[in-house]
This record gives C-alpha cells, structure tokens and sequence, in this order.
C-alpha cells in the first residue's frame, strides 16, 4: 500500500510530473497519475457510518477538499494555489484501497461499492506551483474542456 502517509503543510507540484518528492511523480500508468483528490464530507460519512474515528487520511489521496463537489470537475481546469490542475477523472476505488479499510463486518468487496463515485479525483498537473493548506479551489473554466 506503500509509506506511511505525512501530512504536508505545503506541496511543491511540477507540470506533468506531480507531487516534488511523491512516489508516483512523473509516472504515466494511467490517466491523471499526478494528482488525487477527495472529498472530506466523503470521508468522514464513511467514518461515521462504520463506527470509525475520522480519519482524513483514510482514502491515502494526496489532497483532502472541502465544500466542493470534485465529480463535477472531470474534464474541466481548477487552480488550488498557484498551480493549474486538470480533473482527468473519478478516482475510483481500487483492491487496495478495498483491503486497507475492509474488516470482519465490512468486506473488500463491500468496501469498493460504498467508495464507488465517492472516490475522489484524478488530475493532472498543468503548471509549476505550490498548494498549501487553506488555499481555495477556483475553477478556471466553466466550459468543461482544455480548449
């Protein structure tokens, strides 16, 4: 499931690379590799939901948002920061995410269909900049392409 997780106050990103520093930087195994995002709503109704402290690192995505709807950003440029992102597509859940939160009451399979749609994003890096914690989510254009 890889490193344990650390909480960044800041992340430095790089145009089609990703995360500085991030195991998956610059890999493209599939689209929107640079980049995950999801919902802390989402994450904390599945935490209460499962009798679970809340933990927002749960989901193991790189960014946590709040107050935004991030399925409605597939196809479409947001800046978080000083970096332009790109919502390539859901981050739908996987096995491994499956097998990190199942238990003896809430099996993997069980796991991957509670997640499906709630999973978060996938995105894309378009420019160099950084994120930091508290900084707003602007969508940049309302059309819903690159162009």
């Amino acid at each position: 499931m890889g490193a344990p997780l650390q909480a960044r106050l800041r992340l430095s990103l790089c145009a089609g690379q990703g995360i500085v520093g991030d195991r998956h930087a610059g890999r493209r195994d599939w689209p929107g590799q640079n980049l995950t995002l999801v919902e802390a709503e989402e994450i904390e109704n599945y935490c209460l939901s499962r009798s679970r402290p809340i933990d927002l690192a749960l989901t193991r995505r790189n960014i946590v948002t709040r107050g935004v709807r991030l399925n409605s950003l597939v196809g479409r440029r947001f800046r978080i920061g000083d970096c332009l992102l790109y919502g390539v597509e859901r981050c739908e859940p996987c096995l491994s995410l499956g097998q990190h939160l199942a238990d003896e009451t809430f099996d993997v399979p069980a796991v991957i269909h509670y997640w499906r749609g709630r999973g978060g994003l996938r995105a894309d890096v378009l420019s160099d900049g950084a994120i930091r914690v508290g900084d707003k989510l602007e969508i940049v254009d309302t059309s819903g392409g690159l162009a």
